[in-house]
């Protein structure tokens, strides 16, 4: 009877234990986190500056020179989703997507954070170390920026988390901040690549990232 009585207890334990999820396990709607909020697992820094480290669940990036903190793996088409706070005063950021690497750079496709708010171009696609804003907007076109400022609107928020969607699906490149659309385009530069998070450079500036997960699509 003692013998029951345990194996009851046991089996109750169980069933009722809490579920511990594996940290690259699937949500309900198919994302898995790039960032557990403990430890910096999955990610690596190619460059031989530049300080991250986790503090509350958030990545903290510090540097005197720019650099990106990488993604070990590649990825080819998915759906991409992350929050970013920039540092009060000058600053400037963005998520790499499809990125690439050689000894001492990070390049590539780029959805843009731009502290600047006169300027204003967070959500647009920069092509890092090539082609620059060769799209949306095109830089120094004046109906391409208007265009894209009207698309963007107020959608980022300055001094205030800011969420960032971004869709691969072949060549169909998609980048939405907090909800909005900003960036829409045909491009077949790169297929697949790392993702990235930026510092821009400024000395005694942290950038903050958190919430960084992504979905793979078939």
């Amino acid at each position: 009877m003692k013998k029951i009585k345990l194996l009851l207890l046991t089996l109750g334990a169980i069933a009722f234990s809490p579920v511990i999820h594996a940290k690259n396990q699937a949500d309900k709607d198919g994302f898995v986190p790039l960032f557990d909020g403990k430890s910096l697992e999955g990610w690596k820094n190619p460059y031989e500056w530049g300080e991250f480290k986790v503090v509350d669940g958030e990545f903290h990036l510090t540097s005197p020179k720019k650099f990106f903190l990488i993604t070990e793996k590649k990825y080819s088409d998915f759906i991409f989703e992350g929050e970013v706070l920039l540092p009060e005063g000058k600053a400037n950021s963005g998520f790499l997507f499809r990125a690439q690497t050689k000894p001492g750079q990070v390049y590539g496709y780029q959805a843009e954070v731009d502290g600047d708010p006169k300027r204003g171009w967070s959500g647009g696609l920069y092509d890092e170390g090539r082609r620059m804003w060769f799209i949306s907007p095109i830089k120094g076109d004046k109906a391409s920026e208007a265009a894209f400022k009207k698309r963007a609107g107020d959608a980022f928020k300055r001094n205030d988390w800011n969420t960032y969607r971004i869709t691969c699906k072949g060549d169909h490149l998609t980048i939405e901040v907090n909800g909005v659309v900003t960036t829409d385009i045909h491009d077949a530069k790169d297929s697949e690549g790392h993702i990235a998070i930026q510092h821009h450079g400024e000395k005694g500036q942290t950038y903050k990232f958190r919430n960084l997960r992504i979905k793979v699509l078939d």
